[in-house]
């Protein structure tokens, strides 16, 4: 099967409909990185896009006035929704390259996992520009993507690939990644209107803390 026959933003979202109650069942702590990026951050609004199930929106709530998590799935935010019993979130359905947001709106945001699942790099710099246009001046988001440095990739060089997921039972359901090398990641984000703080790769990922000041026009 070709990469772009599972990329388009209804496929999915079909594909993560499909999969959502098995994919939250695996995803119930939150990546140690978000903790580390929040520390000692504060802020009248927290978004988390491609919140998935939500366990980084919690993490959002106890540090921002107004917490909200983003995704394309309306599964995944039902499941979010069951989650969120001790804390108070908006939820949000809606695609990382339009964001239903204000200009300037956002204080911090979290956008884990996510990225890597458009497919093409246009779209998904037109994302990363979405994420600059809804930050505010002094607002900060991590950003991270599947990398070439994981150690199930053997290639040097971004490439996209689909990767199956497998239901109880034996059903695969192909979901479309693009897989980045570390220097094609620092390219589009130079590309786009962010600006980079800093960028790092851990546990097969990587990372970009980043702002809008001196970058977006």
């Amino acid at each position: 099967m070709e990469p772009s026959a599972v990329a388009d933003a209804a496929s999915v979202r079909a594909t993560y409909d499909r999969i959502a109650a098995h994919f939250s069942q695996t995803r119930a702590q939150p990546w140690p990185q978000i903790p580390a990026f929040l520390d000692g951050r504060s802020g009248a609004v927290g978004v988390a896009l491609g919140c998935g199930n939500g366990r980084h929106v919690e993490l959002l709530a106890d540090c921002c006035g107004r917490a909200v998590g983003l995704d394309l799935s309306r599964e995944l935010l039902g499941l979010a929704v069951e989650r969120a019993t001790d804390y108070e979130a908006d939820w949000v359905q809606g695609s990382v390259d339009r964001l239903p947001f204000g200009d300037d709106s956002v204080d911090i945001g979290v956008y884990i996992a996510t990225l890597h699942h458009l497919d093409s790099q246009a779209t998904r710099r037109a994302s990363l520009d979405e994420l600059a246009r809804i930050l505010a001046p002094g607002g900060r988001a991590l950003v991270s993507v599947w990398s070439t440095t994981h150690s199930t990739f053997d290639e040097t060089e971004g490439f996209d690939t689909v990767v199956d997921w497998t239901l109880p039972g034996g059903e695969t359901v192909p979901r479309y990644y693009h897989i980045y090398d570390p220097d094609e990641f620092e390219r589009d984000l130079d590309a786009s209107a962010l600006s980079v703080e800093r960028t790092f790769t851990e546990d097969g990922n990587c990372f970009a803390v980043v702002g809008c000041e001196g970058k977006r026009t």
